[in-house]
Parts: C-alpha cells; structure tokens; sequence
C-alpha cells in the first residue's frame, strides 16, 4: 500500500488545551514547528513510533538470529514531499516485541528508475532457493515506476548481511503488471509440503496466488474473490492450529468496510487450503478489530527465545491510522513525526460455542515486565458516573464489570476536569463500544466516531482489558474475539478516569490500573 496526498494538519497549543483542526492543507507539506522547551508531546508512551518523518505499513516481522527484525515503510522526506514522495523500508529489531532499537533504512527507495518502495514481505531463505546464499533475506515488495497507468509491480531486493541492507536484483519485476490498475502488497510464505513459495497479491477485489521455485520466476495458480468491502490491500496468509487441535488457514486483508457499516481495519476467513485455492468456512468475513485505525496490520510466528515456532499462536502488528485522515495528527507539530503502531498482539485460534472458530487478541505478555507502577483500586461499586482519585495519560485500566439489570456500563477515559470531554469504553444493550466523539479526533467528518462490536447482555458480565496512551485507545473485550483501535487527541490536561452505569448498578470488580516504562 502507498500513501495519499496530504489533508489536514493538527496544531496544539504547549499545554494542549488550544488544540484545533484546520481546514485542508495544500498538497506541499507543512515543515514540523520546532518545540519549544515546555511544548506538549504527544509521543506515545509505550507504543511503538517513527524516530521522525512518517511511517505506514508494517511489514510482516521475520526471526533472524535470537531476535525479531521489523520492516517498515518509511519516508525520510515526508516534511517536505509529503506522503506522495515515497517510502523506503526502515528496520527495526526486538527480542520480545514492546521495545524496539531503531537499525535505520534497510531498503532505500530510488535507487533504481521504478522509484520508491511499497509493501511486500520478507522471507529468510533457509535452503538458497534463490540462489543468493542459504539463509538470504529476500524481500518482494510492490513498485509503480508510472504512478496511475497500471504500472505496479513485484521487485525483488535481496540481503547477505542478516536483513541489514538490501540490494536490487534488476530493475525487471519478478511478478510483471498483467494490465490492471491494482496489482500489490506480496505477501509470501514457504510451502514445505510442496517444495515451493507461495505468494498472496491484492488484485483490487481479490487475492491472487502464485507458486514459485525459486523466488524469481512466478505462476498464477488461483483466486479468491470478495466484493462489498473495498480495494482490498496487504493480504495475509498462514496456518494455525486451535486449542481444541483443529488445524485451520486463514486468509486476510486489509479492507474498507465503512460503507455497508463494517470496519475499516483487517478482514479474515477461516478455512481450507490446498496450495492453490482457498475455501473458506463461511463468505462473510470475520474482523480482527472493530475499531477505525488498525490498517496494513500483518501477523507474523511466534517464536520462544531458542527459535521454537509456537503453531498454536501467532503475533500481530497494526497501523494505528486511517487513509481517511492520516495527516491528522498532533504530533507533526509536537514531536516531529508521524506514525505509530498498535501494541503488538498475540493472537490464538478459538472455537465457538456453535462450533465456528474465530481468531482472539491479547497484548503481548512480554509488556507484563514494563510495568512501573500498579494500582489496584478492588471491587467497585457504581450506580451513574464514580470518579476515581487517578490521573494519568497512558496506562492499562482492566476489570470485571458484572450486573442484575441495567442498559449500559463502561469507563470514562481521558476525561477532562469539568467532565465534558472523555473517550467512553464499554457495553450498551446488545454492543461493546469505543466512542471517541466527546473527545479530539481525527475525524472532522463526525461518521467515524463510535465503533461497536457483538455483545450478549444475557451474560451480565463483561471483562474488559483498555490499553491507553497519549494518541490512542486499545479495548479488548472478554476473550479477545472483539478488539476497538482508535486514535484520540485528548487535551494533555485531560487526565481523569471515571467509572459509569446506565440505569442501573454495577460492580467493577478486580479494577487494576498499570503504568509503564519502556
């Protein structure tokens, strides 16, 4: 996937209590106010984020050497180009996914006449199928040398340093534009039963598969085809085995779903796969999150400190932005860049009381050692809206909250001294919510405010596990099935949290508050 022309800046005052959205901006980019010593940040706590300029699309992390390398598309001159200047891939390294060390840009972009680098994937080579050297890092990765005259490309960039830097191999594409408009985002994956590779190609409103011996030379082999949710982009591929044993594919995407009141974030099927053709378990998608910003997310293997693979588990990795405002952001002008990650989550196969199996989330449990400070608040009981004696801008804030009857339940987060602004989590009737609007967002259209979610009120019981920082809101609901991402803007003076019931009373119950340092 590639970047957008730019939209609308975010301007904040130093105590961020001025902040404002401004009308649509000129395609050349704004340059980044230079902070003042007591400007206000809005770099996130916790969360990964671009040292400076811009990022978008993760892509999928790869195991080298005791040690996860992370690629990501990076545009070095996004204060002066724009998103319309193009990315390179920019690395970065972790042992367990909360802390990372910034390795620079792995993959540069116009190096060669086919201009800038999109998203693809990369595979370590283990048995020199490409003839680069046994253990070779390959990356496939979508280029458009005429931008809009159905130009985009698979190119091949190759590595004999551990995943460090890359070269090209040829300026011809591996995978040639067979005359359409959208042709993108490789994701490849090594099939051992067949001796072969495997690759998963966003083709507008299918994905297409192709076989290949050596990395090089592709085959068409197949399709699956899905209409109604959007152009769909960064497909995703892989095998997981469920608690129960069941052995499942499924099959992704990233997908717009916003106009028949689906999210915008990664669609997914279960289902069967021969190598060539995928049959899902059921037509409509599942979602991976309900909420408005986890785009170009990418799952990747789970791996124990020795290198074991995990098939019962896998990790995920998603862009906390939208296309639809993805310049929105106050940390251009606080901080100097733009562009942050979901926390990492992992992600485990589940099989439903129906016996339907669906994909569920938790954060990573590596961030249970980042803790710095914890307050553990017990039982509560709440009839209307309790005020907790707690402050606080990024945190982890999870609970029990049970009930006899009532219409709604949730936390009020973020909230502002006067209680007018906050950002509201929890259930109401038949759905989870995460609702953004009484906040700052990016939203200047007001259609992308709430997110919802299933929920059975038959349970009267709900676990809810929310992780916050300075610009975003993660709410993961019960088990996981059901995760909200969003991003937020609230004021930096917004600091308290509230507890709230609709006609009704509630007990939350286990309310823990977790800090952390990383």
């Amino acid at each position: 996937m590639r970047g957008l022309s730019r939209r609308a800046l975010f301007a904040g005052s130093a105590a961020g209590a001025g902040a404002a959205l401004l009308p649509a901006a000129a395609p050349a980019a704004a340059k980044p106010r230079p902070a003042a010593a007591d400007c206000a940040r809005y770099r996130a706590t916790y969360h990964f984020t671009v040292p400076d300029q811009w990022k978008n699309d993760p892509q999928r992390p790869v195991w080298i050497d005791g040690e996860y390398h992370y690629y990501y598309l990076y545009n070095p001159d996004y204060f002066t180009g724009g998103t319309t200047s193009g990315t390179a891939w920019r690395r970065v390294t972790s042992t367990d996914l909360v802390r990372f060390t910034d390795r620079g840009i792995a993959v540069p972009k116009d190096t060669t006449p086919n201009g800038d680098v999109w998203s693809g994937s990369a595979v370590v080579d283990t048995r020199n199928t490409a003839g680069f050297g046994a253990g070779a890092v390959v990356v496939l990765a979508t280029m458009e040398p005429v931008e809009g005259a159905h130009t985009q490309a698979q190119y091949l960039y190759y590595s004999t340093d551990g995943g460090r830097t890359f070269r090209h191999h040829g300026t011809d594409p591996v995978l040639p534009n067979p005359g359409v408009r959208d042709f993108r985002d490789p994701k490849v994956i090594r099939d051992e039963e067949r001796d072969r590779w495997v690759m998963a190609l966003a083709e507008n409103n299918k994905v297409g598969i192709y076989h290949s011996p050596d990395l090089k030379a592709w085959k068409y082999a197949g399709a699956f085809v899905k209409d109604g949710i959007g152009v769909l982009e960064c497909p995703d591929l892989f095998r997981i085995t469920a608690e129960d044993g069941t052995a499942k594919w499924v099959l992704a995407v990233s997908a717009n779903g916003k106009g028949s009141g689906l999210p915008n974030t990664y669609a997914y099927w279960t289902g069967a796969f021969d190598g060539s053709d995928f049959t899902p378990d059921a037509a409509e998608p599942q979602w991976l999150d309900h909420g408005w910003d986890w785009y170009g997310a990418v799952t990747f293997e789970k791996r124990s400190t020795t290198g074991a693979l995990d098939e019962r588990a896998r990790y995920a990795i998603g862009w906390l932005n939208n296309w639809d405002y993805a310049n929105t952001t106050p940390t251009i002008d606080t901080d100097g860049f733009n562009g942050t990650d979901s926390i990492v989550r992992e992600i485990t196969l589940k099989r439903a009381a129906d016996g339907t199996h669906y994909l569920a989330s938790r954060p990573v449990p590596a961030l249970d050692r980042y803790v710095s400070r914890t307050v553990n608040l017990g039982d509560l009981e709440v009839e209307g809206t309790r005020v907790l004696d707690y402050r606080g801008t990024a945190y982890e804030v999870s609970c029990e909250i049970t009930w006899d009857q009532l219409t709604g339940a949730g936390l009020q987060l973020r909230r502002s001294n006067d209680g007018v602004r906050h950002i509201d989590a929890g259930v109401y009737r038949d759905y989870a919510f995460l609702n953004r609007r009484p906040t700052v967002n990016p939203d200047a259209s007001g259609r992308w405010q709430e997110s919802k979610s299933p929920f059975d009120p038959s349970a009267r019981r709900v676990r809810l596990r929310i992780l916050v920082d300075r610009t975003s809101v993660e709410m993961f609901v019960d088990d996981g099935r059901y995760v909200h991402t969003s991003e937020v803007f609230p004021y930096l003076i917004d600091t308290r949290l509230a507890l709230f019931t609709i006609d009704g009373r509630a007990v939350f119950r286990n309310t823990v508050i977790r800090e952390f340092a990383v």
